[in-house]
C-alpha cells in the first residue's frame, strides 16, 4: 500500500483499491481506478484505431487521439472535445499542452495553501506529478495521497506561473478521471431549504449530468459530491466510486458520457463568475478532492467515507468525543426572552439530564427581530438582565455547558457597523442592494474585514467561558462586484471563501476547546470544507421527524453520524405543522446527535418523564450511534412508507424503525440485521430476550406496531458473548 513507480507506470495504492497512471508520449493516461491491481499489463488498453473525427497530434499516427485516451488532466483545443480540467489564458489564447516532466514520492500529506486539508497520518504518502506547458511557461503539479488502512485518496492541483507575464485561470478542477464504457448510475444529494440531502439516482446517458452552486456557498440544493456506481449496485453489492470536494463555496461536479460511451468525472470550483490572475512567480492551489472506492456496495462506500471523514477531516480533538445533549432556546422563545425565561429552560434541561444550554439569536446589539443589529457584537445586558459572564456562570452552576449563536459573516443595514463601514459589504458599484432576511453579507475577500472579524470573535471567546458556538450563515451572496476591474470581481467569490477559512482556522486554533457547529439556514453549507474546522453541522432547519428521515438518510451516504445535529421539537411542528408522537420524535433525533428545541416549561409531567427517559437511553447508546458502523436497512426516499437504520459497535446494536402511515391487511415488515457476529448472543435490553447473531441476520426481526401514523420502534441490544 502506498506509491510505486515502475517504469512509466505510477501505482497509487489504497487498502483494497488502486489508481494506475501511465506516462505515454509525455501525456498522463488513467489506466485503472478500482479494485487493487499490483501488477498491470495493459489488459484494458484503449483500442487504438482511427475513430471518426478524432484529432491526432501526430499526423503519422492516426490511432492516438486525445478524444479517446483516458486522461487525468484534460485540456481543450487539441482534439479532446470533452469537458476540460483546465482553461488557462496566456496572451490572447487559452490553448495549453501540458507535458510530463517528472514524478516524485513525498512522505505525508502535501498541503493545499489557505484551504482545508485532510490530517496527515502515519503511513500517508503523496505522489507528485509535474507537467509543463512550454508556450505559456506554466507548470501543473498533480498530488495524490494515500492513507494507511483507507480506501480513500485525496488529490488537488497546483499551478505555477514561471513566465514573465501574467496568466489567467478561467477553469481549474480539483480532479478529473476517465473511465471505460459500462452501464453506470450516478447518485447525487439534492433538495432545497428544509429538505436537504435527498438521494437522487439515475442512469448515466450520453451527454453531461452536472450539479453546481453559484450561491457563494455549497447550498441547500446540491452537495459537492457525486457517486458513480454500477447499475446493478445496491447497498450490499457492486462497485461504486465517490468524489467529494473540501470546499464551501461555488462548485461544480459532472459525469460526462461521450459519443463512444466512455465516462469522464470531474469536480472543482464553479467556472461561473470565476477567474484568477497569476502574476509571474505566483501559484494557485485548488480545493482538495477525495476519491473513495468500494466493491462491496454502497453501505461499504458510506462506511469508508464516514470513517475517513471522522479520522482525517473532523478536528482531531473532537473526532471521537461524544457530543453533548443540548437544549436550544430558539423555538421556545425566538427573539422574545429575558434572563428569567432562559434560566427556567436551563433548570428544566438540567433536571431532565441534558448537558448543554444554547442561547440562540437575539443576545446582542439592538437585536429584537431579524431586521437589525447583525454586526453589532456587543452584549445586550439590559435584555440579559446582566452580563453574559453572569448568565454563563448561572448556566454552569446548573451543571450545563454553555453555547452561543453567532452569524459573523452577515451585517444589517440598521447597525452601527454598517453605518461606520458601508463599503465592507459585498456590493457592485452603482447598484442597489439585494436583500435576504433584510441582511447583507460582509466582504470576506477584504483583508480588513477578515482581521476585524478575527479580533472581534477572539475577544468574545477569550472573555467568556463559552463551550459551544453555533456559527450561522442565513443568506446567499448576490451583487458580487467589489473591485476596480472585472477580473477582480471574478476573483471575489473564491477570495471570500479563502477569507472565511482564514477566520475559522484562526478561531478554532486559538480556542480548540470550543465545539463549533456549522449552520446555514440548516444544511446550506453542510460540506467537508466547513467540517474540517467545525466538527458538527446542523443538518436542516426542518425539525419535523418525518421530514428528517430522508434528510438524515441522505447525509449518511457520505458523512459520519457524529457530525450531524438532530433535535426534538414541539408539535405542531413549526415548519411542517405535523403532529408526531414524542416517542417518534425522540427515536428520529437519536439517529444523530440528540438535542431539544422546544419550551420545556410548557410540557406536561408525562412528557417530561418521557424526555428524561429518552436522554437516559441516548446516553447508553450514544457511543454506538455516534461512533459505530451505520447500516441503512430501509430507504425512506420517494414516497416510501418505512425507514430503518442500524448502528453497530463491538458491544452494542441499535435498530430504529419508523412507519409513516398506518396500513391495513398487510403483513408486518421483517428486518434482517447486518454486520453481527453469527456465533455471538445479543440481549434485547427492553424485553430481556436473547438472540443469536445468525438469527438476527438470517431470519430477522418482525416489526410490530399498533395502528396509527408516524409510529416508531427502537431496539437496543447488548452483545453477551
Amino acid at each position: 500500500m502506498g506509491i510505486k513507480i515502475e517504469g512509466n507506470l505510477f501505482y497509487i495504492e489504497a487498502q483494497t483499491s488502486s489508481m494506475i497512471i501511465e506516462q505515454k508520449n509525455s501525456d498522463l493516461l488513467l489506466r485503472h481506478l478500482g479494485k487493487k491491481i499490483s501488477q498491470y499489463h495493459f489488459s484494458n488498453r484503449v483500442h487504438e484505431r482511427d475513430h471518426a473525427f478524432s484529432g491526432n497530434p501526430d499526423p503519422n499516427v492516426r490511432t492516438y487521439s486525445y478524444d479517446t485516451q483516458r486522461q487525468i488532466l484534460g485540456t481543450h483545443g487539441f482534439g479532446d472535445f470533452r469537458q476540460p480540467a483546465l482553461v488557462l489564458q496566456h496572451g490572447n489564447n487559452a490553448l495549453n499542452q501540458f507535458k510530463f516532466t517528472e514524478a516524485r514520492v513525498i512522505e505525508g500529506v502535501v498541503v493545499a495553501s489557505g484551504l482545508p486539508n485532510p490530517y496527515s497520518a502515519e503511513g500517508a504518502e503523496t505522489l507528485e506529478l509535474s507537467l509543463v506547458d512550454d508556450l505559456s511557461q506554466t507548470r501543473v503539479k498533480l498530488y495524490y495521497t494515500t492513507y494507511s488502512g483507507r480506501d480513500t485518496l485525496s488529490t488537488f492541483i497546483r499551478i505555477e506561473n514561471f513566465s514573465k507575464e501574467k496568466v489567467i485561470l478561467h477553469r481549474i478542477l480539483s480532479t478529473m478521471c476517465d473511465l471505460p464504457a459500462a452501464p453506470y448510475d450516478v447518485i447525487s444529494l439534492q433538495g432545497a431549504y428544509a429538505r436537504e440531502k435527498t438521494v437522487r439516482r439515475q442512469a448515466v446517458e450520453q451527454g453531461t449530468f452536472s450539479i453546481s452552486s453559484n450561491r457563494g456557498a455549497s447550498g441547500h440544493s446540491q452537495t459537492p459530491a457525486l457517486i458513480l456506481c454500477e447499475q446493478e449496485a445496491n447497498d450490499y453489492y457492486g462497485e461504486s466510486l465517490a468524489l467529494q470536494l473540501l470546499y464551501s463555496g461555488n462548485f461544480q461536479a459532472f459525469v460526462q458520457q461521450n459519443q463512444l460511451n466512455e465516462i469522464r468525472l470531474g469536480i472543482g470550483i464553479n467556472d461561473e463568475n470565476f477567474a484568477w490572475e497569476l502574476k509571474p512567480g505566483e501559484t494557485f492551489d485548488t480545493p482538495v478532492a477525495l476519491i473513495s472506492y468500494s466493491d462491496q456496495g454502497l453501505t461499504a462506500l458510506s462506511q469508508e467515507s464516514q470513517s475517513f471523514v471522522q479520522s482525517h477531516i473532523i478536528p482531531q480533538q473532537f473526532a471521537d468525543v461524544e457530543r453533548p445533549i443540548l437544549i436550544n432556546n430558539w423555538e421556545a422563545t425566538y427573539f422574545d426572552f429575558q434572563k428569567d425565561k432562559l434560566l427556567q429552560l436551563a433548570d428544566e434541561a438540567s433536571q431532565l439530564g441534558m448537558e448543554l444550554f444554547v442561547l440562540d439569536d437575539g443576545w446582542f446589539g439592538h437585536r429584537f427581530d431579524d431586521n437589525r443589529a447583525l454586526g453589532d457584537w456587543w452584549v445586550n445586558e439590559e435584555k440579559l438582565g446582566g452580563s453574559l459572564n453572569q448568565l454563563i456562570a448561572d448556566i454552569h452552576a446548573k451543571g450545563l455547558r454553555f453555547g452561543l449563536w453567532v452569524e459573523p459573516e452577515m451585517i444589517s443595514e440598521d447597525s452601527n457597523l454598517y453605518r461606520k463601514y458601508p463599503d465592507w459589504v459585498i456590493q457592485a458599484a452603482g447598484r442597489s442592494h439585494t436583500y435576504s432576511r433584510n441582511q447583507l453579507v460582509l466582504n470576506f475577500a477584504n483583508p480588513e474585514v477578515v482581521e476585524y472579524i478575527k479580533l472581534t470573535f477572539d475577544d468574545i471567546l477569550r472573555r467568556h467561558a463559552i463551550d459551544y458556538i453555533k456559527w450561522d450563515y442565513n443568506r446567499n451572496i448576490t451583487n458580487v462586484g467589489n473591485g476596480d476591474t472585472y477580473l477582480e470581481t471574478q476573483m471575489q467569490s473564491h477570495a471570500y471563501i479563502l477569507g472565511l477559512y482564514e477566520v475559522i482556522d484562526y478561531l478554532t486554533k486559538k480556542h480548540p476547546q470550543v465545539l463549533f457547529e456549522s449552520c446555514s439556514g440548516g444544511g446550506g453549507r453542510n460540506d467537508l470544507g466547513m467540517m474540517r474546522y467545525f466538527p458538527q453541522v446542523w443538518a436542516s432547519d426542518n425539525t419535523d421527524a418525518i421530514s428528517r428521515l430522508s434528510i438524515q438518510y441522505g447525509s449518511s451516504y457520505l458523512y459520519p453520524t457524529i457530525s450531524m445535529g438532530a433535535h426534538v421539537s414541539a408539535v405542531p411542528n413549526h415548519q411542517m405543522g405535523r403532529v408526531t408522537p414524542l416517542k417518534t420524535r425522540g427515536h428520529v433525533a437519536m439517529m444523530g446527535n440528540l438535542g431539544y428545541e422546544l419550551d420545556l416549561t410548557k410540557l406536561s409531567d408525562l412528557e417530561k418523564e418521557e424526555i428524561a427517559n429518552q436522554v437516559k437511553r441516548y446516553k447508553a447508546i450514544r457511543p454506538t450511534v455516534q461512533k459505530g458502523r451505520l447500516y441503512r436497512l430501509l430507504n425512506p426516499s420517494r414516497g416510501a412508507n418505512e425507514m430503518a437504520v442500524q448502528f453497530n459497535d463491538d458491544k452494542q446494536v441499535v435498530l430504529t424503525y419508523v412507519r409513516i402511515l398506518s396500513t391495513i391487511e398487510t403483513m408486518e415488515t421483517t428486518l434482517k440485521l447486518k454486520g453481527l457476529d453469527p456465533d455471538a448472543t445479543y440481549k434485547l435490553v427492553d424485553e430481556d430476550k436473547s438472540y443469536s447473531g445468525a438469527e438476527l441476520m438470517y431470519a430477522g426481526l418482525t416489526m410490530v406496531l399498533p395502528q396509527g401514523d408516524y409510529l416508531s420502534k427502537q431496539l437496543y441490544f447488548v452483545k453477551e458473548t
